[in-house]
């Protein structure tokens, strides 16, 4: 996510739930980032999801779920990422903020949603590069199927998950059941802004990383 926020396009209303039109509408929108030639490696296709016809999530076995905590840092250690997270809600327009522009090395946990470990699907947001150059999740597409993630949280519990598919979806058909749905387990998507970037745009899309908790300690 880059670091100007201004939306020159009109908010659109969906059927689908107030968290899923805040992660939408205010992550999918967000706009900025240096030049489209030297932008944020994108994912492979071997990263993606490989549903089959029907089938809507990938059968990881999952870890026992957590009771509630906040989140205090997101570790991924196959792109290096060891970043605080901070809490995110929403602005007075409704729409859920961003971590600040100026700090590109912190992520941000909706804190009114699901806590990571939960039952049900937690969201991690973060910048994929400002003004200055890359920030916390520049390199997030690169993440691959079996990648861990760690979740540690204040409660001095650490969940950590297993990915199972990264996507770039366009901000303009988004699926947000898809991404931010019950599946019944502790999930996790992480997120950030991907796809084409221009001038004129800012980025077209978003990176989703899709991840299920197999263990804790």
């Amino acid at each position: 996510m880059g670091a100007d926020f201004d939306d020159p396009e009109p908010r659109r209303r969906s059927p689908w739930g107030v968290l899923a039109l805040v992660m939408l509408t205010g992550i999918a929108l967000m706009k900025n980032g240096v030049d489209v030639a030297l932008g944020p490696p994108q994912p492979a296709a071997a990263a993606s999801l490989g549903r089959n016809e029907g089938e809507t999530f990938a059968p990881l076995t999952a870890s026992k779920a957590l009771p509630h905590s906040p989140a205090d840092r997101i570790r991924i250690p196959a792109i290096g990422v060891d970043a605080p997270l901070i809490d995110v809600g929403l602005d007075t327009d409704g729409w859920i903020e961003a971590p600040p522009a100026d700090a590109p090395d912190v992520a941000g946990w909706y804190q009114n949603g699901i806590a990571p470990g939960e039952r049900g699907t937690s969201v991690l947001v973060g910048h994929v590069d400002n003004r200055s150059g890359p920030a916390v999740f520049y390199g997030l597409g690169t993440v691959r199927k079996g990648d861990r993630i760690e979740v540690p949280r204040l409660d001095g519990k650490t969940a950590a998950f297993e990915v199972y598919g990264v996507e770039v979806y366009s901000k303009l058909d988004f699926p947000g059941p898809l991404v931010y749905g019950d599946t019944g387990h502790p999930e996790l998507r992480v997120i950030t802004c991907g796809g084409l970037w221009t001038r004129a745009d800012g980025y077209e899309g978003n990176v989703v990383v899709f991840a299920r908790m197999v263990s804790s300690r």
